[in-house]
């Protein structure tokens, strides 16, 4: 009875051979006993314990259980899918995923025997498991040299000691529970990513995980590099301790989420990053942008406006009521501008409320609202509430649907300054827009007083070196023959060590800035087209875009390619 006792404790393996003869029962449980102690599986103490070779196990398994044998050696570590197991599992069941195609997955064991350890892979990955028989220690030396490969590469990437603290959104807030994804490799890899990131002053951070890789790029003047590449192991663990950081759902990997989170820098300084997940094909990607309010000069003087635009500009903001509009796609500056006018306007004797989704940048003295469209805080819900606060100065972060733009347009009418954001490609479409969307034309003509159109076009550094351009190219792009008076000369991108031989170094706005006139407002309420409008502006010297853009390549401050690659002509 004691002895049935002992021999039910014993893997599949070691009742086989029990029963085929090929090793006593009394040393079988000697065998798994002395295992137990060592924390090792059955297979590798028999082999430890002489009484059989790797080899002879190997076969011995083949045979009875009916699996294939294979030789591990023969196969390149580096193309196996690595990324289907957890490194757990890896290494405390001493198994290695080989192949995956479909639903089902080859896995390589010692010992078939271990039911629990197959099931526990088939209940992780969800597939169906088609277990191959390889060499205990070769398996081992398998197992220790991917956990080893995994960990130097990552502490290659980590070439500095971080330590860095991350801060609740909400300081009410109790701490995540970060256990299960507290791995300190990768919490200090992902703080030097953050770090990194923000020293180099990108302003996005995307997590990318493929097939058979794993990179992470930096965004930096609105160009994306590719600054590494993780283990792709590593890239569920990765993303766990990004979503618990942010406070998402680390079990949620279907649907997308948004959250954000906190960084300490030192007492003085923290930095805010919104992070978005999105489910792909090979795991979720992650974008992270970075709201680093240092890094936003709040000087409207360095945005790039053009004096006759500054000064245009200038005498809009100072107006006691009326609209101003600021349009272009995600990613042109105009948040940046907004906050360069609002900065202007704040002051003690002012009452400024802005509506935005998220707020980017926290400014003192300026009540910022964050919508929140789940709990019913839409924009328009948020202009209502502030239309009822004693407003002087009204920001809108957008302008998406009628409701808001009609409640924008009557706060502008009523004795309020309202900034905001359209989505539109240029100034004159702007008028059209807001039109189409339902507001009436009497309303847009006698509300708007100015729209700025935008772009971010790539500084060339110091580092910048003469071009020679074709005659003809320069008119192509735009330019008269009275421009080309030699004059001035046309530059390129070098390469330095302050930009880091990339030829660029930061941002410069390229403006279209469009006082609504009298003509214009007559255009609009006949029902004029957006074309009528840029011929009426075009008549008034208004600069489009690539003028203001070829303006500035003039100057010596863009590229002739950055202008082109930035503005329709």
């Amino acid at each position: 009875m004691v002895a049935t006792t002992a021999q039910g404790n014993l893997s599949g393996l070691a009742r086989a051979l029990i029963s085929q003869r090929r090793l006593p029962a009394n040393d079988a449980e000697a065998i798994q006993s002395a295992a137990n102690t060592a924390h090792n599986s059955f297979v590798t103490q028999l082999i430890q314990s002489r009484v059989m070779t790797a080899l002879e196990v190997a076969e011995f398994a083949s045979q009875t259980f009916g699996l294939p044998l294979l030789d591990i050696d023969s196969l390149d570590p580096e193309q196996l899918p690595l990324e289907v197991l957890d490194r757990k599992i890896v290494e405390a069941r001493r198994v290695v995923a080989l192949h995956r195609r479909g639903n089902r997955l080859t896995l390589a064991v010692s010992d078939p025997g271990q039911l629990q350890a197959l099931e526990e892979v088939q209940f992780q990955t969800g597939l169906v498991v088609d277990p191959v028989i390889v060499e205990d220690d070769k398996l081992g030396a398998l197992v220790k040299r991917l956990a080893e490969s995994a960990d130097t590469r990552l502490r290659k990437l980590i070439d500095e000691e971080v330590s860095l603290e991350f801060q609740a959104e909400n300081e009410d807030e109790e701490p995540p529970a970060i256990s299960e994804v507290d791995d300190a490799p990768v919490v200090r890899f992902l703080q030097k990513i953050l770090l990194d990131a923000i020293n180099m002053g990108a302003s996005d951070i995307h997590f990318e995980p493929y097939e058979r890789f794993f990179r992470i790029r930096y965004r930096i003047d609105g160009i994306l590099y590719e600054v590494s590449q993780p283990p792709v192991s590593l890239k569920e663990k990765i993303a766990s301790r990004i979503k618990v950081i942010s406070r998402l759902d680390i079990s949620e990997k279907r649907v997308p989420q948004d959250g954000r989170m906190k960084l300490n820098l030192s007492k003085n300084r923290a930095i805010d990053f919104r992070v978005s997940t999105l489910p792909t094909q090979f795991g979720e990607k992650i974008v992270v942008r970075i709201l680093d309010p240092a890094s936003a000069k709040l000087s409207i003087e360095i945005l790039g406006y053009e004096p006759d635009q500054l000064e245009q500009l200038m005498h809009a903001i100072n107006r006691p009521y009326g609209m101003i509009l600021v349009t272009g796609p995600t990613g042109s500056g105009k948040t940046l501008s907004l906050y360069s006018c609002l900065n202007l306007l704040n002051k003690p004797g002012i009452n400024i409320s802005t509506a935005e989704d998220p707020a980017e940048i926290n400014l003192a003295g300026i009540n910022q609202v964050n919508i929140n469209e789940k709990a019913g805080l839409t924009f328009a819900s948020a202009l209502k509430a502030f239309l009822r606060q004693d407003p002087d100065v009204i920001m809108v972060g957008e302008i998406r649907d009628t409701e808001t733009g009609e409640i924008a347009i009557k706060a502008a009418q009523t004795g309020h300054l309202v900034l905001a954001t359209v989505h539109t490609n240029d100034a004159p479409s702007t008028l059209t827009r807001l039109v189409n969307m339902g507001i009436a034309p009497f309303n847009v003509a006698s509300s708007v007083i100015l729209i700025t159109a935008q772009r971010l076009a790539r500084r060339l550094c110091s580092c910048k070196k003469p071009e020679k351009i074709p005659p003809e190219a320069l008119i192509r792009a735009g330019f008269s023959e009275e421009d080309l008076d030699g004059s001035w000369q046309p530059y390129g991108p070098g390469g330095c060590e302050l930009c880091k031989g990339k030829g660029y170094k930061g941002r410069v706005g390229i403006y279209q800035v469009m006082p609504v006139s009298e003509e214009m407002q007559r255009i609009i309420m006949t029902n004029g087209n957006s074309i009528d409008i840029a011929d009426q502006a075009h008549r008034e010297g208004v600069r489009d875009l690539r003028q203001s853009g070829l303006l500035k390549v003039k100057q010596g401050i863009i590229s002739l390619e950055e202008v082109e690659a930035v503005t329709n002509e």
